[in-house]
């Protein structure tokens, strides 16, 4: 137990540093005119693992459509990882690198809306995972019964930690082949669906396997999980379609992830009635055992939960609640994070607050709604308000750990706010569809929420997602007897106007309109019988004697 709520506090701690940024985070985040001059159509990624030095090598194929007349380019590759050539119909082409960005001289001018590829061939020995998945990179194992055991999570991190792209989340492929070399008697899962394995290419020393992904992908959603695996498999039914479901476990915890993912066809009931159908429903879902706590990989979600109800066997994220916090979380993900992707990564709060948010919805679905209120209070407990939601753009900077829960109970608190389930429900749900296999920007969304409530939020966004701070509501009850008043304002941003419910009558929540200078509202309660909904809103309270 000491253990997690130290890795816990290192995790919070990863979102809250200060940072000065340079040229090299410019070069990794900003969306140059080295990197708007093309966009990436689709990838092929050969490549081959030798768990036993820790070395990958191989080639990435990168397929695109020119945007404009270039002949300069830029994509990525830790410099770590040494490339020995890159090809452009057939020529080898001259390029210069600067930190982690490569920049390729084309000798000859690509006009734009010619589509055409380049082939980076490239080997190294790719970043070790120090605390993986919030510190990223390859995980390098061996299991219970010594066979290598590899894993590749790199959200944050990068793509290019370990594979040639263009590592800008803005620009998905629009589909993808993952070819995997593994030595003998190891398999390589990947994203997608596996088209074949390369039985011809075979020998006694390794495999080959080749998965392609048939819907746009994030880079860093790419992985390899490469292991001594057992796979089995089950049938969702939905309507008149079927989807695949494929479980990839170590052979000896086979009879425990039986048991443990029997949850995954009831969630994905209240993920489809909540989010609508599941979003690559071509390319299966899957589980994959890896020797990390998790990560959501498309299509082949990463799980490292150990076959334990909560987060590692602690159900203070769960609320109590038993349940398998990974395969929830992670498996949301496929719609917020993987069919929903942020632009740039100082809005990775639509991924991961909206993910967080899903949580409570298959909290209610599955437990009821008094359950469901409990579980958003534990996660407006886990806020720290330390540090803005939303990072800074143009640099690859996210912003603080409080995108998870307090993001998830500030969309709680817009619920509130509009009071209407019937409008709340469908209008998440159709944003969700709204914006189904795209990248946007977290204004697009906001606006979004606006449109279909027919409010302007735009306030509570300030508040919540640009300043650490949570909203004090402050108040005084004065009088005695039957005369009696309540005091109360919101201390905030300027022109926070947010709602609020309370008790101005015996067991009933009434609305007030709190503004940033007093208000008075006559009281026919007693003073210990007041009380504010602070289970519907996530805010800070001050009460004056």
């Amino acid at each position: 137990m000491k253990k997690l709520i130290l890795l816990f506090i290192l995790f919070q701690s990863l979102f809250s540093y200060s940072q000065e940024f340079g040229r090299k985070d410019s070069l990794r985040g900003y969306l140059s005119p080295e990197r708007a001059c093309y966009d990436v159509s689709y990838y092929h990624l050969k490549i081959s693992v030798d768990p036993k030095e820790k070395f990958i090598k191989g080639y990435s194929e990168i397929h695109f459509e020119a945007q404009s007349d270039f002949e300069l380019l830029q994509i990525d590759l830790f410099d770590n990882m040494k490339i020995s050539e890159i090809q452009f119909e057939g020529r080898a082409q001259e390029y210069n690198r600067e930190f982690n960005a490569v920049f390729v001289n084309f000798d000859r001018l690509v006009k734009s809306g010619e589509q055409t590829f380049i082939r980076v061939y490239y080997a190294g020995n790719p970043r070790v995972a120090i605390n993986p998945p919030w510190d990223g990179g390859f995980s390098w194992e061996k299991d219970a019964n010594g066979n290598d055991w590899v894993g590749v999570s790199c959200q944050g991190l990068g793509a290019s930690s370990w594979w040639p792209n263009k590592d800008h989340q803005s620009d998905e492929p629009d589909s993808m082949l993952i070819s995997c070399q593994v030595p003998a008697g190891l398999q390589c899962i990947s994203n997608g669906n596996m088209r074949f394995h390369d039985l011809r290419k075979s020998t006694k020393l390794y495999n080959t396997y080749h998965w392609f992904v048939s819907y746009p992908i994030n880079n860093y959603d790419v992985t390899l999980n490469i292991g001594d695996y057992i796979h089995f498999w089950d049938k969702y039914i939905s309507g008149n379609d079927t989807l695949d479901l494929d479980y990839y476990v170590l052979p000896y915890n086979l009879e425990k992830a039986k048991e443990q993912f029997e949850v995954v066809k009831p969630m994905l009931d209240c993920f489809e009635k909540y989010l609508g159908p599941y979003p690559f429903w071509n390319d299966g879902f899957a589980l994959v055992e890896t020797p990390y706590l998790g990560m959501e990989h498309q299509s082949a979600i990463a799980y490292g939960n150990k076959f334990r109800l909560g987060y590692l066997g602690n159900t203070r994220f769960t609320a109590g609640l038993g349940f398998d916090f990974i395969i929830v979380h992670e498996s949301a993900h496929e719609w917020w994070g993987n069919s929903i992707t942020a632009n740039d990564i100082s809005d990775m709060w639509i991924q991961e607050t909206f993910c967080t948010y899903s949580e409570v919805l298959f909290v209610e679905c599955t437990y009821g709604y008094d359950a469901m209120i409990e579980y958003v209070k534990n996660q407006m407990s886990m806020a720290q308000n330390r540090r803005a939601i939303v990072g800074t753009p143009d640099v690859h900077h996210k912003g603080s750990g409080d995108m998870y829960a307090k993001g998830s109970a500030f969309i709680h608190t817009l619920r509130s706010v509009v009071d209407n389930d019937i409008i709340w429900f469908d209008l998440f749900k159709s944003m969700t569809n709204h914006f189904k296999h795209q990248t946007v920007d977290g204004r697009e969304v906001l606006d979004y929420i606006n449109e279909k409530s027919d409010r302007n939020f735009d306030k509570l966004y300030e508040q919540y997602l640009y300043t650490p701070k949570l909203p004090q509501f402050e108040y005084e009850l004065c009088g005695w007897g039957k005369r009696k008043t309540l005091k109360y304002r919101w201390n905030a941003i300027d022109g926070f106007d947010m709602p609020l419910k309370v008790t101005l009558e015996y067991g009933v929540f009434d609305w007030i309109y709190p503004e940033s200078d007093w208000k008075e509202l006559d009281l026919c309660i007693r003073k210990k019988d007041f009380q504010i909904a602070n289970h519907l809103f996530i805010i800070d309270i001050k009460k004056h004697q």
